[in-house]
């Protein structure tokens, strides 16, 4: 069995809307494009590592639209030129609920049980990434339906947009699979696996805490 792998960028208040441009969400949402100003050669590294070894993309309709309207059209040298060269030879799956183009070569549509969709991918690939596409990642958070998450936190308040951990998140326990290392523009990156159980709760006055007891 394969792993389906999460790749997320989000500010401090954990906004996950529309990263990398303004035309990713013009309507409603005043900071399209947010991520830009704080690209580094250290986070842009950490971003082109977590791709190695990627067999499969599973996107949402808008990450596809997106997508298939810019890498098809990617084809020179350097850091992009080999994400595109990637992200064109591999299988991509659709989450939409709609009817897609899917002209993008290698593009399929997932049918509508989403799970078992995801399941089956999962057996059929080793190492699935799921790149933007918030409202999927909020289904598979729901779901439990990941084995890894790739957190790149922004040092940027925005106030507004919408949040990464939103829309039913359920009590989950993640485990740091490595220490975090943060670019000099502060930008922190994150890696996650998901773990067995539910968040437990303590008391912090306990007497073995030292906590409150005035020691």
């Amino acid at each position: 069995m394969g792993l389906i792998h999460i790749e997320m960028f989000a500010t401090l208040d954990l906004v996950g809307q529309a990263p990398g441009g303004p035309e990713e969400d013009p309507a409603g949402f005043p900071f399209g494009g947010w991520q830009a100003p704080l690209l580094d050669e250290v986070s842009g590294a950490q971003v082109g590592a977590a791709y190695e070894g990627t067999d499969a993309l599973l996107l949402g309709r808008r990450t596809y639209d997106i997508f298939a309207a810019y890498w098809p059209h990617q084809k020179g040298g350097g850091e992009d030129g080999d994400i595109a060269t990637l992200f064109n030879s591999v299988p991509k799956y659709v989450a939409s609920r709609g009817k897609p183009d899917l002209s993008w070569a290698g593009s399929t549509q997932l049918g509508p049980d989403l799970a078992a969709a995801v399941r089956e991918i999962r057996d059929r690939h080793e190492n699935v990434k799921v790149v933007g596409s918030l409202n999927l990642v909020q289904s598979l958070l729901r779901e439990k339906l990941f084995d890894r998450l790739d957190l790149w936190v922004h040092p940027i308040l925005l106030g507004v947009g919408k949040k990464v951990f939103d829309g039913g998140t359920v009590p989950t326990n993640v485990t740091l699979l490595e220490p975090p290392a943060a670019g000099p523009k502060g930008t922190v990156f994150l890696r996650y696996g998901l773990a067995d159980g539910t968040p437990a709760t303590g008391d912090m006055s306990a007497p073995d805490r030292g906590v409150g007891s005035g020691a």
